[in-house]
C-alpha cells in the first residue's frame, strides 16, 4: 500500500512540474490560439495580420509560464519591486489557413525578455513598456524599451522587423533610437539588412531648440546572412550587430 501511494504521489508530483515546465512543448497545429497555450502559461500579448500573403489573418502571441518558483523577493538593500518575476516568455506565430485552423510557423523562447531583469531590479519590463510585439504592413516586429526606474538616466528603444521569405521568419531590420532623460539628448540608427544600408543621426535635443541639430549619416554595410528569428538569442544579436560595426 506505501508503495502504490508513493507511486500515486510520483505521478502527481511529475504532473504538476510537466505542466508547468519553463519551455513546454508547443502543438505544431491547433483549432484555435488557446491551443497552443500550455497549462500553467498565459497570454500577455496579441497581434493579428497577414504574415505569408495569403490575405488571411495570422497571429502572433507572446505566453508567460506562471510558475510560483520564479517568483522571488528582490535582496535586502537593492532598490526596485520587491517581488521580481522570472518567469520565462515564448513568442508564437501561428498562420492560418482558409479552413479556419491554425498551423504553428515558428517559435521562440530565448529572445523574449522576462518580466523583470537578474542584473537590475531597477529595469521596467522591456517588452510590456514598449509596443510589444506587432504585425505591421506583412511585417513581424519585435518592439522593446530600455527604461529604468531608478540607476539609469538613458532610456533607449529597439525594434526587430522579421519578414517571412525563404521559409522562415528573416531579420531584416533593425531601429535603435536612445534620449538622455536628463540632457535631452537624442540618437537614433536604422539599419536594412536587405539593401544593406544604415542610417545614424545623433546631435538631436528634446529639450534644447538651441542645441537641437540633428546630423544624419547614411553608410554601407558589409553583405551578411539574415539571422532566423526560430534560433535567434541575445547571444547571437549582440554578434551579428558587432559586426555591422567592424
Amino acid at each position: 500500500m506505501k508503495t502504490y501511494l508513493f507511486f500515486i504521489l510520483f505521478c502527481a508530483i511529475s504532473s504538476h512540474l510537466f505542466a508547468q515546465s519553463d519551455d513546454p512543448v508547443i502543438p505544431v497545429s491547433g483549432t484555435a490560439i488557446k491551443s497552443f497555450i500550455p497549462k500553467g502559461w498565459k497570454m500577455i500579448s496579441n497581434s493579428k495580420g497577414d504574415l505569408n500573403k495569403d490575405g488571411i489573418a495570422d497571429e502572433a502571441i507572446v505566453i508567460q509560464n506562471t510558475s510560483l518558483k520564479n517568483i522571488r523577493t528582490k535582496e535586502e538593500g537593492r532598490m526596485g519591486d520587491d517581488t521580481l518575476n522570472f518567469n520565462p516568455r515564448m513568442l508564437i506565430v501561428v498562420f492560418k489557413n482558409a479552413k479556419g485552423k491554425y498551423d504553428l510557423a515558428v517559435k521562440n523562447i530565448a529572445f523574449i525578455p522576462m518580466q523583470n531583469d537578474t542584473v537590475s531590479a531597477c529595469l521596467l519590463d522591456p517588452l510590456l513598456e514598449s509596443e510589444g510585439v506587432t504585425i505591421d504592413k506583412g511585417l513581424l516586429k519585435i518592439n522593446y524599451k530600455y527604461f529604468y526606474s531608478c540607476g539609469g538616466w538613458e532610456v533607449t528603444t529597439d525594434t526587430y522587423s522579421f519578414r517571412y521569405q525563404n521559409q522562415k521568419f528573416e531579420l531584416i531590420g533593425y531601429d535603435y533610437y536612445s534620449m538622455h532623460r536628463s540632457s535631452g539628448e537624442e540618437s537614433s540608427a536604422s539599419i536594412n539588412f536587405s539593401t544593406l544600408k544604415k542610417k545614424s543621426t545623433s546631435g538631436g535635443n528634446v529639450f534644447s531648440e538651441e542645441t537641437n541639430k540633428p546630423k544624419t549619416v547614411w553608410s554601407k554595410i558589409k553583405p551578411v546572412k539574415l539571422l532566423s528569428l526560430a534560433t535567434l538569442t541575445d547571444d547571437i544579436l549582440t554578434d551579428y550587430l558587432a559586426k555591422m560595426a567592424m
